[in-house]
């Protein structure tokens, strides 16, 4: 908390504070600890586009993959305090990741401070052509009905499609397994092939398959339907008591002066205010979100409080 205040404080701080408080003193450098394609990435390179112009600075995307992102922060946490870098974080290495593994080699609570969120993504549970219904309740009869086809299938085992999977079964009281694939793509195929019937997956991965008629996208983890979710029904419609989406956003290392991030996470609010560039993010099936670093720190405290607790009653553990 007086770390935020620091930050809060420098937003209005005048011509008492450094040079970089006005100006950033040199390239801005996004570490992502993704391949380049992924929602990740892309979100990244679209902000890093516009937020050159807002900054006056080339402003750059690296990916720096491995260890399931956990890389990335490892590097980012250990960035000196006179460099402009900074990480595009998600749920996976900034929540669940430090329950899961034992030794993560950050702290996500001290190495780290929010900038800003950049997008909010939801979670669907689809099914494929195999599998006979057309409504997520009737996915739970038919479930019920042939207990040996109870399998979930996630992008990756310790994923946060995987807790929202745990959630919906047992929200639902479906005795489900869930198993664990190395991405999206061997999901989606799986998933097409009738390998498995149910896919559980973040709703930009199913949507471009949903929309070729290939899956059937049953039911969202929104609180209500939008067009932001394709209008699609959500489980709460269904009787399923279960709200969940994740995020995309900007983190600073420790390291970074409270100034600077200040002036950091102002740009990037802005820049994400801009019509043209949300425009873009939902092209692309994710929504845009502008925020300050307050706003994005209460969020993530909101967050983490609902998610931690499900990720440790799951008792996995590596």
């Amino acid at each position: 908390m007086k770390r935020l205040l620091q930050i809060l404080l420098s937003i209005s701080v005048g011509a008492s504070a450094p040079a970089f408080a006005q100006k950033l003193d040199g390239p801005l450098k996004i570490i992502v600890g993704y391949s380049p394609g992924g929602a990740s990435d892309r979100a990244a390179r679209l902000l890093a586009d516009a937020l050159k112009d807002k900054l006056g600075v080339t402003v750059l995307v690296e990916n720096k993959t491995g260890a399931g992102g956990r890389l990335s922060a490892q590097l980012v946490k250990a960035t000196p305090a006179d460099q402009n870098v900074v990480m595009m974080g998600n749920p996976a290495i900034n929540v669940v990741a430090p329950l899961v593994f034992s030794n993560v080699g950050y702290d996500q609570y001290k190495d780290f401070v929010p900038v800003s969120q950049i997008t909010r993504y939801e979670f669907g549970v689809a099914v494929g052509p195999a599998v006979p219904v057309k409504e997520f309740n009737h996915l739970l009869a038919w479930l019920k009905a042939n207990p040996s086809q109870a399998n979930f299938g996630v992008p990756a085992t310790g994923s946060l499609p995987h807790f929202f999977a745990l959630m919906v079964a047992d929200a639902a009281k479906v005795d489900a397994q869930v198993i664990g694939y190395r991405g999206s793509a061997p999901l989606a195929t799986d998933l097409l092939g009738g390998q498995i019937p149910v896919g559980v997956d973040t709703l930009d991965s199913l949507i471009p398959q949903h929309q070729a008629g290939k899956l059937r996208i049953l039911a969202v983890g929104s609180a209500k339907r939008s067009p932001e979710t394709f209008g699609l029904p959500t489980l709460k419609e269904s009787g399923i008591d279960v709200v969940a989406d994740g995020w995309n956003v900007m983190f600073a290392p420790a390291s970074m002066p409270a100034a600077k991030v200040a002036l950091i996470g102002k740009a990037v609010e802005e820049t994400m205010k801009s019509p043209e560039l949300q425009a873009k993010f939902r092209a692309g099936n994710m929504t845009p979100v502008a925020s300050s670093p307050a706003q994005t720190a209460k969020m993530l405290d909101a967050y983490r409080a609902k998610w931690e607790p499900v990720v440790k009653a799951s008792g996995i553990r590596q």
